[in-house]
């Protein structure tokens, strides 16, 4: 490009600041949405690829196919001894198992328990997942039951400088034994679902039934294979494994009621169970839609600032070829322009996504960086694009354009009536695509605020979660002392414990219920161990029946054989699963799992986990005192911050060898709706922007048209028109087409809101209003974008407009 055309591009930059402004910035704004929510997007996407040999790993899935439990579908781990008996089916298989994980275990340091991710892993683990090793030979580092691997930074938090090879710590899994470190690796990058600092070996189990029950859910499973097709060829011999294996718990057919798949690591993330991974799937599609759609929206926008700027040159264009300028010379002129102005645009948006990032990062609780080695070539693809798409229909139209017609014009050209419907039918296609992002913005934030307002069948406010006694093996005696401590803590009212909680801790187990006159084993229900007062500390509403009474002998489960007799409490739920037409009518009924359970009361369903996921049928049963697997709760009020610290003194008085563990139930609640609220953030983002930047677009129209309009307005008002009749005129011309956005925004916007509520059990109704309130606000958006231009416009005198050039 020569310095003439150089000269030349940026007076037609300085000669109209103001468009040439918003022209950019507009592009600039999608540009930087685009990038961000395409950082997301490649983020989400990019987990365990980091992983040598990722491709070669197979996570190993248990597919529950019946269909009347709460486990119906796929989870993510399969029982303890599965890995066991592929070995001794399959010789020569290489996998490993994987238990804990985050916060699954602590260390005692400097004389103080410290809660840390510990995971216990199979002696093959460094074979399956090669990780980066500083120090240790990763063919031995696991051979020893009693070794423990340690993170880079785990090493330096325990030993600082030194040496951690030979060394040894006290961790605490069920029990505290020493382990001796025998290598370091590389801590994990935040692209991974693996959570661990510190690997140790995973306890052998011999005799207990549950490592090796059909069914069962305790590990995740990992399989690697030398290629694809190995594993593909292996997971069509898995069917006649389970029908061999799985006989003694499920019977003739095993296959038919339990099923193993297996699934690339790399697919892990996308993919995990229930309506959480397909909502984590649709929520990844929808914010790399959004960012495509506000790109698109912004090019749209270039394109058509970029065309209604181009008339404001005709007249240059003239002169140039009346001093012997040919047509591919201005078009190669104006086609260099757009892409250096697209370019410009481009480098503002990446300024923006870098000085943005870190608050996105901090508001989205994420780790998105710029990998410009991926960025830099396809930015500057996409601005050649932009530009020669925006730069087209000018440099063809002006370029074209009789010197001696525009010369004796008493305006600039803008490009006919159909340059003018062109612009009007852009700013149809942006602000229907703005309208229908403030349509789904209304809608996420309503079911948000649903989620967070539903009756969650107990009441949520002053419960206190702990659940450090499952980080040991604890006697009774020092258990008993610490509920009476936790009862003692002022503000608190009740203190209970079970093996679930508010939040989705504990245990998921499940027993069938046969009943009477139905063939088969009959509907499966979660299964609920709960120690006293469980009722008295969640509060739920009592449909039938009765309560546990630990005066009542045969309420308490303690000391029972699993095939005795034993009383229970179920869910409305539950109720309806075993057929019952209401509530009162399951009282006093026994049906048989392992053993008879008669039915004493009704609760309301008590929805301690996910709102993405429908309530489960479950049965209560009760154990005075302490429940097995216990997650302790207490009911307090009062000032948080006070009953926190005098339930941590307690607790550290007699068990300071255990970390202690608790948060309140509402941080819990938080946690099951972080990913929702971090995607909403990111969707306002991208929906906030296409809204502005239509503004810009919007604006920037209005500014054009008027100017060339204000001979007319001269004349109209001459001939009697009022500054209301000029204001009217000019503002429906805008808001027209804003108006006409709609019949394309609300069919997209309700496809759209349809398929997102479906992801969630308790959803909101699609009330018209949504779509009402985003349209008015759409054209309030529309009205007050223009109509600054509009006022000036009609506040001219006559005789200033007719000498206007």
């Amino acid at each position: 490009m020569t310095s003439l055309s150089l000269i030349n591009f940026y007076r037609a930059l300085t000669r109209h600041k103001r468009e040439a402004l918003l022209t950019i910035g507009g592009l600039a704004l999608g540009i930087a949405a685009f990038l961000v929510l395409g950082l997301y997007v490649h983020f989400q996407t990019s987990f365990e690829k980091w992983l040598p040999g990722h491709d070669r790993v197979q996570l190993v899935q248990t597919e529950w196919r019946r269909t009347d439990g709460p486990f119906t579908g796929t989870l993510p781990y399969t029982m303890g001894g599965l890995l066991e008996q592929l070995k001794q089916d399959f010789p020569g298989l290489v996998g490993t198992r994987i238990q804990g994980g985050e916060a699954g275990g602590s260390v005692i340091h400097d004389g103080a328990a410290v809660l840390d991710d510990i995971a216990q892993v199979d002696a093959d683990f460094l074979k399956v997942f090669p990780l980066v090793m500083q120090r240790g030979d990763p063919a031995t580092a696991l051979a020893d039951p009693n070794a423990v691997v340690l993170s880079a930074t785990a090493a330096r938090r325990y030993f600082g400088n030194a040496d951690p090879i030979g060394q040894t710590l006290a961790i605490t899994l069920e029990k505290t034994a020493n382990y001796r470190v025998t290598g370091v690796f590389e801590d994990l990058p935040g692209n991974t679902d693996l959570r661990f600092t510190m690997l140790t070996r995973i306890p052998a189990v011999h005799g207990e039934d549950w490592w090796y029950k059909w069914g069962s859910t305790a590990v995740a499973t990992y399989l690697r294979f030398p290629s694809a097709d190995a594993a593909s060829a292996f997971a069509g011999r898995l069917p006649g494994f389970i029908d061999r294996r799985g006989f003694a718990d499920l019977g003739p057919n095993a296959s038919d009621t339990v099923a193993l798949k297996l699934l690339p690591i790399a697919e892990q993330h996308l993919h995990p169970a229930g309506k959480e991974g397909a909502s984590l799937r649709l929520t990844v599609a929808t914010l790399g839609l959004v960012g495509l759609l506000t790109l698109f929206i912004a090019a749209v926008n270039y394109v058509n600032l970029a065309t209604a700027r181009a008339g404001l040159r005709a007249r240059e264009v003239a002169v140039r070829k009346v001093l012997g300028g040919d047509r591919p010379m201005l078009m190669r002129q104006f086609l260099t322009e757009s892409v250096l102005t697209a370019a410009l645009a481009t480098l503002l948006g990446l300024i923006l996504t870098e000085l943005s990032l870190p608050f996105v990062n901090a508001a989205g609780g994420l780790s998105l960086t710029i990998p410009y080695a991926i960025v830099l070539p396809a930015l500057a693809l996409l601005t050649v694009v932009i530009g020669i798409v925006a730069g087209l229909y000018p440099a063809l139209l002006l370029s074209g354009f009789p010197p001696a017609q525009v010369l004796a014009s008493a305006r600039a050209p803008g490009g006919g009536r159909s340059g003018a419907r062109t612009r009007e039918a852009l700013v149809v296609l942006q602000f229907a695509l703005a309208t229908a992002f403030i349509i789904c913005a209304l809608v996420l934030i309503a079911q948000m605020r649903h989620v967070r307002a539903t009756d969650l069948g107990f009441e949520r406010d002053g419960l206190l979660v702990v659940s450090s006694l499952n980080y040991s093996d604890l006697e009774p005696g020092p258990t008993a002392r610490l509920m009476a401590a936790f009862r003692a803590v002022p503000g608190v009212s009740a203190v209970t414990t079970a093996d679930a909680a508010v939040g989705g801790l504990g245990n998921n187990n499940l027993d069938n219920f046969a009943v009477p006159g139905r063939p088969g084993t009959g509907p499966a229900l979660r299964r609920v161990l709960v120690g006293s007062d469980f009722f008295a500390v969640y509060r739920p509403r009592l449909l039938a029946g009765r309560l546990f009474d630990d005066a009542r002998r045969t309420d308490d489960a303690s000391g029972i054989p699993p095939e005795g007799e034993r009383n229970i409490v179920i869910n409305r739920t539950a109720a309806a699963r075993l057929g019952f037409a209401t509530p009162q009518d399951a009282i006093g009924k026994t049906f048989q799992t392992e053993g008879p359970r008669t039915i004493i009361g009704v609760v309301e369903d008590l929805r301690f986990a996910s709102p993405r996921l429908p309530s489960d049928p479950a049965y209560y049963m009760a154990f005075r005192g302490v429940a097995p697997f216990p997650v302790v709760t207490l009911r307090y009020r009062g000032q948080t911050r006070a009953v926190m610290e005098d339930a941590r003194i307690a607790w550290q008085q007699i068990l300071p060898q255990v970390p202690f563990i608790a948060d309140t139930g509402e941080t819990h609640l938080r946690r099951l709706y972080q990913d929702d609220d971090r995607a909403g953030r990111l969707f306002a983002i991208g929906a906030g922007l296409a809204v502005v930047i239509g503004c810009l677009g919007l604006w920037g129209l209005a500014a054009f048209d008027t100017q060339r309009r204000v001979k007319e307005i001269g004349i109209r008002k001459t001939l009697g028109a009022s500054s209301v009749n000029i204001v009217r005129l000019l503002v429906g011309r805008f808001v027209r087409p804003v108006l006409l956005a709609n019949l394309i925004a609300w069919p997209l916007a309700l496809v759209a809101a349809r398929t997102w509520l479906a992801g969630f059990d308790d959803r909101i109704a699609l009330s018209p209003l949504f779509f009402i309130a985003a349209s008015a606000l759409a054209v309030l958006i529309a009205v007050l974008t223009v109509i600054g231009h509009a006022l000036r416009a009609s506040r001219a005198t006559p005789a200033w407009a007719l000498r206007h050039e």
